[in-house]
């Protein structure tokens, strides 16, 4: 018997919960891991019973449908299908990137078409290679690469009309903007115009860790290290600034910091 799907069911409607619940009990592959009633009770949910699926109603108790999307990391966000009785934010849910969006009232053979999407959806996202793996792969084609023949010392950025020259030997942590880049030097932070990515080929890799893909660290201004249980790490800088890392560089980062596996 294969592992069942985790379903979260977040309407603020008891008899559209109880709905979706039997609906998803006619299934053999559906386990209901919580049912909330607004949208603080979902993050909480979301955070702690990490669904691979979730009905998640639009207009609730605050936060709605779309700031519980903004609350989570979206490395930890389950395939999400919204249901609601308004038409007026479909476009809003798929540019959040929603599997489906199921209008009330909606029959069995709608619901049905829901499920199969969120099957294969996450059949494919399950043939996809381990994150982890694709992590260490990415390491290793890196430490087989030629070295450059040499790293920056300093970047440029834009104060105004005026371009400023930051020393990476400032830099506490860099943080992607789309397509900018902070680079944050103590309480201050100036904007380059580059991608993360661009950056980080030009930084030492034995000074610079990318620890998320939104953020770049430098190794020597992270004072303390706690583990969190699903693989990531929360950093406090020397400033007091806390940054999670994402689950996929943990192997990353157990090397950059020499710590056990």
């Amino acid at each position: 018997m294969s592992t069942p799907i985790r379903v979260v069911v977040v309407d603020d409607e008891p008899l559209a919960r109880e709905r979706l619940r039997d609906l998803l009990s006619e299934t053999s592959d559906m386990q209901v891991v919580a049912e909330c009633r607004d949208g603080h009770e979902a993050i909480t949910a979301l955070e702690d019973a990490r669904p691979d699926l979730v009905f998640l109603d639009v207009q609730m108790p605050e936060p709605d449908g779309f700031g519980v999307i903004r609350a989570i990391d979206p490395e930890r966000l389950p395939e999400i299908i919204f249901v609601t009785a308004h038409r007026d934010f479909a476009v809003q849910a798929f540019e959040a990137n929603a599997l489906d969006y199921l209008l009330k009232p909606f029959d069995r053979e709608r619901f049905q078409q829901s499920l199969a999407r969120a099957r294969e959806r996450l059949r494919a996202r399950a043939a996809q290679p381990d994150a982890e793996l694709l992590a260490r792969l990415e390491s290793l084609s890196q430490r087989m690469a030629p070295p450059p023949e040499r790293y920056v010392n300093r970047l440029v950025a834009r104060v105004g009309w005026r371009l400023r020259f930051v020393r990476v030997d400032d830099i506490d942590y860099l943080s992607s903007e789309g397509n900018y880049v902070s680079l944050h030097v103590g309480k201050e932070s100036y904007l380059a115009r580059e991608t993360l990515n661009a950056l980080e080929a030009k930084l030492d890799p034995k000074r610079f860790v990318r620890a998320h893909r939104s953020f770049i660290v430098q190794l020597d201004r992270i004072e303390e290290v706690e583990p969190l249980p699903p693989g990531e790490f929360v950093f406090v800088l020397r400033d007091g600034t806390k940054l999670t890392s994402g689950r996929s560089y943990r192997a990353r980062l157990q090397r950059a910091l020499d710590l056990a596996p």
